[in-house]
């Protein structure tokens, strides 16, 4: 129906007739006598150049016969196509359909599992900041108690230190009310270094001066008693301590009124001679007990 050849008419047939009217028209108007001759011969010319047209005329009408019948061939193609294009879009939708029906329930298990896996989540967040707070109560109640212990402790070497402190510093005093150099001058330097070994830690021993002015932040009395007004402080019966710049303990001294005279110097005791002693005295005193009497 494509093929171009099969609707083309055969144009011989019509250009002969053509040719054998334009023949006869010559004949007639060369031999014929009639004034009438000419019209002839002219009719004989237009009837034979309508009938070459008309084979013309025939094979465009049929090439637009075919172009019609190509035209409706591909409208009809395209028709079928857009049949299957409309079955595929049909197979498409319902296999969409299909697809969005499997996401919806696969999203709502997805979302079923999510909000199991949040809850899990959200308890085990409860039950690991319970577990932290109680971890939290439990290290602050061990530093507390660490704490405690550490104060007491402290406490308990301070009173250890201090008493060993006071019995150097008395041991001191009986060394100098004693009078001899010798014996008074290693216990000197025997205090002084272990009040050197306290002041690394902040304990700092201090006295107060004969005839320093009575002050009641830094001096007690020995008794107890109410100084007088204006006393002035004669001697030194126990160390004051501070403690890290903070005072710790005030010095223990005895005082006298200021407008009262100094009381007479005391002589100096004479130096007993030195005797040695007995082996088992010696052997005794070095096994005392290191406790501090009540």
């Amino acid at each position: 129906m494509n093929d171009t050849t099969n609707w083309k008419v055969p144009k011989w047939p019509f250009l002969l007739g053509d040719a054998l009217l334009i023949i006869f028209g010559y004949l007639f108007v060369l031999h014929s006598s009639l004034p009438l001759h000419w019209g002839i011969a002219a009719a004989c010319v237009v009837v034979g150049a309508v009938l070459g047209v008309i084979p013309f005329v025939l094979d465009y009408r049929a090439m637009g016969k075919m172009i019609e019948v190509n035209a409706l061939g591909t409208v009809a193609e395209r028709i079928e196509n857009l049949e299957n294009l409309t079955g595929q879009i049909t197979a498409a939708t319902n296999q969409w359909a299909s697809v969005q029906e499997a996401a919806a329930g696969q999203a709502e298990k997805t979302t079923v599992a999510a909000k199991a896996i949040a809850d899990r989540m959200t308890s085990e967040v409860i039950e690991f900041s319970d577990f932290m707070k109680k971890m939290n109560d439990t290290e602050k109640a061990t530093l507390k108690l660490e704490v405690e212990k550490l104060k007491r402790g402290e406490v308990e070497w301070l009173q250890v230190l201090v008493r060993v402190l006071d019995h150097t510093f008395a041991l001191h005093n009986a060394a100098v009310r004693s009078g001899d150099a010798k014996f008074t001058e290693p216990i000197a330097n025997f205090q002084n270094a272990c009040r050197d070994t306290a002041r690394r830690i902040g304990l700092v021993p201090f006295v107060a001066e004969p005839g320093e002015a009575f002050n009641a932040e830094r001096h007690q009395l020995a008794g107890g008693e109410k100084p007088p007004e204006g006393a002035a402080v004669t001697e030194t019966v126990a160390s004051g301590y501070t403690f890290q710049g903070r005072l710790l303990r005030p010095a223990m001294v005895r005082v006298r009124d200021a407008k009262a005279p100094p009381p007479p110097a005391e002589p100096k005791p004479a130096r007993p001679p030195a005797t040695r002693p007995a082996p088992g005295a010696q052997k005794q005193q070095d096994q005392l007990s290191l406790e501090s009497p009540d």
